[in-house]
Parts: C-alpha cells; structure tokens; sequence
C-alpha cells in the first residue's frame, strides 16, 4: 500500500504466493536464519512483481535468499514491495562474476571439462559483439588479459539458461565469487591479487524472465540485476507481526498504521538522488 504517490508499495503477502526466479545460496540461508532471528524484524522488504498471467502468484526480482530463509522459519506472510510488471521505473541488467581464490588455470579446466560447453578465446571486439547478440553464454576473462568465449549448441532460450547453469555450478562452489558491474578485468587488478577471472554474461529481457520461471526454469544465483525506484530499505519491519495468527487483511491494517505512525514521527526519509549505503 502506498501512503503517498512516490512511495514505494509494501504490502504483506502470503509466502506461498512467491516463485523464485533464480537458484538461491543455499551455504547464506542458515546464517540469514540466524540474522533474523537475532534481530525480530525484516530490514529489507523483499522486491515483487505479480505475474501478468492474473495467476496471484508474485516473481521474487530481489531478496530469493531472504524469502528462502523466512519459508524454512515457517512464516505464512511475508512483507514485499510489490512493483508492476510493466512499471516504468523497473529495469532489467545483468551482474558479472568476479571469481577469486583459485588458481586460474583449474578455473578454466573446470570449465574447459564440462560436456556440452565449448571454450575457446576471442578477441575482445568479436566477444562482446557475440555476448551481445547472445550467441555466447560467457566472456570469461583471466588476469593475463585473455578472453575466453564460453557457447553452447542450445538454441533455444531454456537450453540456454540450462547450460547458463552447468556453467555457473561449475565454478560457484569451488571459489569466492562476487557480483560486479565491471566488465573488463584490467579494472580488478588492484582489488584481487587471488583473482581466477571476470565471467562477463550477456543481457537478457524482462518478459523472459516472467515466462521462464513462470514455467518453472531458474537463473543460476546473482546474475539478474532489478532495478527500481523508489527502493525500500531499512523498514525493519517487526517479524512477530508476520508471524502472528491473523487474517491477511488485519496484519495489512496493522502495517498501514504501522507505516502511518512511522511517517508522522518523521521516521521516513525519501532520497531523490541515487544512494549509497555503507552500513549494509
């Protein structure tokens, strides 16, 4: 619900309405668990939009790890920011991986060994071109500068995403891995001295992602990059009045006047201006 226009819609939900688009980090569930616990409230809403096929069910764009871990805690309902799926301020990017703290050669040996996934190099220009046109899984490059294009002979788009997986699942458990927008490895030189490589991965659309996990298909963990404004953060959203035995309709009352009270003490701020948080 919305007090103002430029507010952001929170609203709870019954949990089971949620669907993950992509593969949860199953080694940060415990830990979250255990956050959330300590803490009793939910500091960031997670973000949702409902499926345009009017079936009620809601895709998950951001926070798969936090409806994961509030699911095997046993919560019916779940406080979202729900965002339509043809809003305008909603877009759609794509994170890259910056892998570290394994030799560089194993990291493409494990790559080079996977049945259905040709490595070869490429040359800069050729790459993205092809990563563009999405006739490349991957551009994966290594700290000696050289570029390596990842393919498959899947032309379909769930074949795609299927051997997007196998690539991913071969490096994410053996490895460091963070997300990052840079695209050229010459700008992490400074940053990782462990460095195994950038996976860079081309971009997708929206409304494929709606249709694929509509239909039951996943994104490997943290390459899909939502964007949306405004953001809610920082809610911190008490979690007994989740968990509490009510109808949905009576904890929604409970949060508006909750959200009201919070408003007329002055305990909300909007920020115009793109925001970086250091207390995260």
């Amino acid at each position: 619900m919305s007090l103002f226009e430029e507010f952001p819609t929170l609203q709870v939900i019954r949990l089971d309405k949620l669907v993950v688009h992509e593969w949860h980090d199953d080694q940060r569930t415990p830990p979250l668990i255990e956050r959330l616990k300590s803490s009793g409230v939910l500091r960031n809403p997670p973000i949702v939009s409902p499926f345009p096929d009017g079936s009620g069910r809601f895709m998950v764009l951001d926070g798969a790890n936090r409806t994961t871990a509030l699911e095997r805690m046993g919560y019916p309902h779940v406080l979202a920011q729900i965002v339509a799926h043809d809003a305008p301020t909603l877009d759609l990017k794509t994170w890259n991986h910056v892998c570290w703290g394994l030799p560089p050669q194993e990291f493409l040996a494990g790559i080079q060994a996977l049945d259905g996934i040709a490595l070869e190099e490429q040359d800069e220009e050729s790459g993205f071109h092809r990563l563009h046109n999405r006739t490349l899984l991957a551009l994966i490059q290594t700290p000696d500068h050289k570029i390596h294009a990842a393919s498959s002979a899947s032309e379909d788009v769930i074949g795609f995403i299927q051997s997007l997986n196998v690539l991913v699942n071969s490096y994410k458990a053996r490895l460091h891995l963070d997300r990052t927008r840079v695209r050229q490895v010459t700008a992490l030189d400074a940053n990782y001295h462990d460095l195994a490589g950038l996976v860079v991965f081309p971009p997708f659309e929206l409304q494929e992602v709606f249709d694929l996990c509509g239909s039951g298909h996943l994104f490997p963990p943290g390459i899909t990059r939502f964007s949306v404004s405004p953001r809610a953060l920082r809610v911190n959203y008490p979690l007994e009045d989740l968990a509490a035995h009510r109808p949905l309709e009576e904890k929604n009352e409970i949060l508006n006047r909750w959200l009201q009270e919070r408003v007329a003490r002055k305990g909300v701020r909007f920020y115009v201006e793109p925001t970086v948080l250091f207390d995260e």
